[in-house]
């Protein structure tokens, strides 16, 4: 655990160091987020807040763990997973920028490009490491569950859901930083009490995440972009999948899979009624500001959703 906690402040560290001299390199370049029309109203303040921050949270994981991996395939996996996702993220960040589109790339295009780089994961880390098609089962400790000539599709479901929830969670200042921080600071508990050699990655992806939000939290310096969270949210999938614990982040993760929930049920009742909506407005996190909620009671509600998840998950380990 000493090793977790040394990544955790040297990554903290690097993220502090450097957020305050890229943020006006970004903002120089014109990086700026562009706000849909649509949205609430007070988010139209944030137009031109420089985005791609997820770079920065990046720089401050790959570097601290380099200090401590010790040529571990397991990190290694991780790493390049998170880099793919990383890259994908920010081809769609660059969309929006150049041609100021809200949406950024193609649906079709962002799903293929994901699914092309979760199948090379699960190609290269069934190479380079121990391989097992069996996952541990919640609340059973003794128990496994072996998925056989399912374990690939599975997984694969797993990236790239795990991916795009915390890409729709990134809506409101600090929340999908602050939500991916707290589940990862469980996936740094798990690393722990099974011994594993991911525990530095662990580490240094949690003190990036801190980093970031001195300057994500309300109200934003800068946003993370696709490039973070899509590369935030295939770390978390790749450490769960090489930890055993996929099906645990249907309990920790739950506000993601709530997220992608909202907007899949906004979009078929949209399409069912031929323009009514479900939601005030999705995904969810949004449906509460239109509700009149201020984005930091929001983000303070989904946080203190996500630290009770966290305990049920370690009651799910026992």
């Amino acid at each position: 655990m000493n090793t977790a906690i040394y990544a955790i402040f040297i990554a903290f560290a690097i993220s502090v160091i450097i957020c305050p001299f890229f943020i006006p390199k970004l903002i120089k370049l014109k990086f700026g987020q562009y706000v849909r029309n649509d949205g609430p109203k007070e988010h139209l303040r944030k137009a031109g807040t420089p985005t791609m921050g997820g770079i920065m949270i990046i720089i401050s994981l790959l570097l601290t763990t380099i200090l401590f991996m010790s040529n571990s395939p397991d990190i290694l996996a991780i790493i390049l997973l998170t880099l793919g996702f990383a890259l994908i993220g920010f081809w769609d960040d660059y969309t929006k920028i150049i041609k100021h589109r809200s949406m950024g790339l193609r649906a079709y295009q962002k799903m293929l490009a994901q699914i092309v780089i979760a199948i090379a994961f699960l190609l290269y880390y069934s190479q380079i490491s121990t391989f097992s098609t069996a996952i541990l089962v919640p609340f059973f400790p003794d128990l496994t569950l072996d998925l056989g000539i399912f374990y690939a599709p599975f997984i694969l479901f797993v990236i790239v859901a795990t991916a795009n929830g915390s890409n729709f969670t990134d809506g409101i200042d600090g929340l999908g930083a602050g939500i991916t921080a707290i589940v990862t600071a469980f996936l740094l508990f798990v690393a722990w009490y099974l011994n594993s050699p991911i525990l530095p990655i662990t580490g240094a992806a949690l003190g990036s995440l801190l980093g970031f939000l001195m300057f994500n939290s309300y109200p934003a310096k800068v946003f993370m972009g696709d490039t973070g969270s899509l590369a935030l949210g295939a770390f978390v999938a790749a450490s769960a999948v090489i930890l055993g614990i996929p099906l645990w982040l249907l309990i920790v993760g739950l506000v993601y899979v709530i997220e992608v929930l909202s907007v899949i049920i906004q979009v078929l009742y949209f399409k069912a009624t031929k323009g009514k909506r479900f939601f005030k407005m999705a995904p969810i996190h949004h449906s509460f500001e239109v509700s009149g909620w201020h984005e930091t009671k929001v983000v303070a509600f989904f946080y203190i959703i996500t630290i009770l998840l966290a305990l049920v998950g370690y009651l799910a380990l026992e």
